[in-house]
């Protein structure tokens, strides 16, 4: 078997990688809607984040009392159960339908916004640009799904709706 000389292998990867660009080109991007394959980066790299911060522990149905466990159908929908303290009740917002109608410049100032305990929003507000928008293109790609999460009550209020005290006592 002859080897090809360096000229000619040089010549043959050229060509190869030149078929690949015009084939790439020609076929345009894959997925729904022009996705592009970083973005599938950025995806994975939002569930990542959403799973180790701990979103899922208040905005997902079930989640922290079944050991981490939730169906996937309720991943990041809210929750009717409140958190009540000297602020008054607030509650886990769907986060798949919050994302439905804002950009992700949008999204950017509110990932940031202060929000009612216990959402630590200050954690948020210290993720880096690229890390808040990785997790906005991951809710995103959930699609929309359950209710919004009840209106906040104002202390004093009525609550109508389960509630964990949050408020230390002795």
């Amino acid at each position: 078997m002859k080897i090809p000389s360096a000229t000619t292998a040089a010549v043959i990867t050229l060509a190869a990688i030149a078929v690949a660009a015009v084939t790439v080109s020609i076929a345009g991007p894959a997925g729904p809607a022009g996705s592009h394959a970083p973005q599938d980066g950025s995806i994975s790299h939002g569930r990542y984040l959403v799973t180790i911060t701990g979103c899922h522990d208040c905005h997902t149905p079930g989640h922290a009392q079944n050991g981490g466990h939730a169906p996937p159908a309720n991943w990041l929908t809210g929750s009717a159960v409140g958190f009540q303290g000297p602020w008054g009740v607030s509650y886990p917002a769907n986060l798949r339908l919050t994302v439905q109608s804002m950009t992700e410049a949008q999204w950017l100032v509110y990932a940031r916004a202060e929000r009612r305990p216990p959402m630590p929003w200050f954690s948020l507000r210290e993720m880096s640009d690229q890390d808040l928008i990785d997790i906005y293109r991951y809710i995103r790609s959930l699609g929309p799904a359950g209710v919004p999460a009840p209106a906040p009550v104002v202390p004093g209020g009525k609550v109508s709706t389960p509630y964990i005290d949050f408020v230390p006592h002795n």
